[in-house]
């Protein structure tokens, strides 16, 4: 059972963390992003890849209606699930496809009526069109989107407030925490050998004992050597050894 990636559109920040809590008991939900505007929300859509958009009507400027009209030329369109406190927008709503439509405050029984509804629906689709892995990792910079290829990045790590991307012939800097780098890296054949490093494992050429358990890690192209915490020596190994 594959995990559900899952976007959340709202300008309240209350009613974000309400919904992401409420969705944690169910095991196939992952919350991959947040959004606070249908600008940020599009941006977002591209970002991350969503199987599904939690998706408020009412937001200044672009509202959620607009958002789902913007998106439907994406490659890869989200189910939407409209989430608003007024029930006046349903019929438009519906006029978007969107798979369900939620009334704030969320009742718990609706939410979890709506869950099978998704799971449901992308299980069809799943039948109908395997899921294939994405060939791009896409990078917010500034205000634009890097779309790189996993294979030319050596290994990722978090320095003080941002994460740094280390191609083969740049570095890459994004504001997203090293989780969700990791989580988006996942389809691809990178590890965590510490709390703050992921490494590309096809570019592993030497791992040498270094001291109090810990290792040290050559990368082909990084000059840098890079310390393997004792604590994921042992996965490490097993995971080169396969």
């Amino acid at each position: 059972m594959t995990d559900i990636r899952v976007l959340i559109v709202d300008d309240e920040r209350f009613s974000r963390e309400e919904l992401s809590f409420l969705l944690q008991p169910f095991d196939r939900m992952k919350v991959v992003g947040e959004a606070a505007s249908g600008d940020e929300a599009i941006v977002a859509a591209l970002k991350y890849q969503p199987d599904v958009m939690f998706l408020d009507v009412e937001m200044p400027r672009m509202d959620g209606l607009a958002v789902a009209a913007a998106i439907k030329d994406l490659k890869k369109v989200p189910e939407i699930v409209f989430a608003t406190a007024y029930p006046d927008f349903a019929v438009e709503a519906f006029r978007h496809q969107a798979l369900d439509y939620l009334l704030k405050p969320f009742d718990e029984d609706q939410l979890a009526e709506t869950i099978k509804r998704i799971e449901k629906k992308l299980q069809l689709q799943e039948d109908h069109h395997p899921v294939t892995v994405p060939s791009k990792f896409a990078v917010e910079v500034d205000d634009t989107i890097e779309y790189l290829n996993p294979s030319d990045i050596l290994y990722v790590y978090r320095e003080d407030r941002a994460t740094k991307i280390v191609g083969r012939t740049a570095v890459y800097e994004t504001n997203d925490p090293l989780k969700d780098v990791e989580e988006r890296l996942q389809p691809f054949s990178f590890f965590r050998i510490h709390k703050s490093y992921l490494v590309n494992l096809d570019y592993i050429y030497r791992l040498t004992p270094w001291f109090n358990g810990a290792w040290q890690l050559e990368l082909r192209g990084a000059e840098e050597k890079l310390s393997v915490s004792r604590n994921y020596v042992k996965d490490l190994r097993r995971k080169l050894e396969l």
